[in-house]
């Protein structure tokens, strides 16, 4: 596993649902004894924020601040096809060792099924952060193998987005493409388009997983881990957007 892989995903857990919820609890009850009023003050936020970050009235509403306005892909606008990797499945029983996660799937998907509507050519993209095989050699095997899609470029050394950007645009431009679909869930889109803006590209968003989040009902306010996910996410590319702009900010371009 790389050492900045680990100190990212390390400085992230800290910051995102359920454990910074939970660092807030513990140093409030470690103050009850010291500072009781402000450490019930700690213990309650904690217990309020779990509750309400856990309800899908308030989950989807951050998921869906995140989504762009989709736009629906008429004709081929783009030479390329660039699906971006959301994470595998390790050492799964059933398919005999390491494949795609369900977000990595559900991206795959829409990229065949765009590949064959434009007749485009489809880069995949994903390294290995976990070690083991890179997530773009298997998105590769279930495009060729799965959905009968043949990828015609393979980058498999990026480990955040800003390297699928950067690995990717470098393999493109050497095959003289510049405009390409971007294939993502909507909600990571956001942060993703930019980057390879900024590599170089011209990018046409195509997202999928596109959230409309529709009227509250009593039920929306009681709690579940499905929605307590959607807030991870949400709160995840939200600090992911805030620390690229942090890093433009210093003239940061690696």
């Amino acid at each position: 596993m790389s050492p900045s892989f680990l100190a990212t995903n390390l400085a992230a857990a800290l910051l995102l649902p359920p454990l910074n919820l939970l660092l807030l609890a513990f140093t409030g009850l470690w103050l009850l004894n010291v500072r009781r009023s402000l450490g019930k003050a700690l213990v309650a936020s904690s217990l309020a924020l779990f509750w309400l970050l856990s309800t899908p009235v308030v989950a989807d509403r951050l998921l869906g601040m995140l989504d762009p306005n989709p736009r629906p892909i008429t004709g081929a606008l783009a030479d390329a096809i660039v699906i971006l990797s959301g994470g595998t499945y390790a050492h799964s029983l059933e398919y005999g060792g390491d494949t795609v996660n369900q977000l990595t799937l559900e991206r795959v998907r829409y990229g065949a099924w765009l590949a064959r509507r434009i007749g485009k050519p489809i880069l995949v993209s994903g390294g290995a952060p976990m070690a083991g095989m890179p997530e773009a050699r298997l998105m590769r095997a279930v495009l060729e193998q799965e959905f009968a899609v043949p990828v015609k470029w393979e980058e498999d050394r990026s480990l955040t987005t800003r390297e699928n950007a950067r690995f990717s645009a470098a393999i493109l431009k050497r095959e003289g493409v510049r405009r390409i679909y971007l294939v993502s869930h909507s909600w990571h889109l956001k942060r993703a388009v930019p980057e390879f803006e900024r590599a170089g590209l011209v990018v046409i968003s195509a997202g999928t997983g596109y959230f409309r989040p529709g009227p509250s009902l009593p039920l929306d306010w009681l709690p579940n881990a499905r929605a307590l996910f959607k807030s991870y996410l949400a709160m995840h590319e939200g600090i992911g957007l805030l620390w690229y702009r942090i890093l433009n900010q210093f003239g940061e371009h690696t």
